[in-house]
């Protein structure tokens, strides 16, 4: 059985369960934000794919 969910909301999820339990201070969470944010149109980002894509298959275990 697969779930289907899209990744705006699991990351939603994680953010927003991540902020309760942890209470990290705000500036970290916008630095992270900002980041995140500004790498993604770097060079680094077809590695941060890579390896996200990689992830998820190991998670769903679709992995070759």
């Amino acid at each position: 059985m697969n779930v289907e969910l899209p990744l705006i909301v699991v990351v939603a999820l994680v953010g927003y369960f991540g902020i309760k339990l942890t209470r990290p201070p705000t500036w970290m969470v916008v630095v992270l934000l900002l980041g995140g944010f500004l790498l993604a149109d770097t060079y680094l980002a077809p590695a941060i794919e890579s390896g996200t894509k990689t992830g998820v298959d190991v998670v769903n275990g679709t992995t070759k």
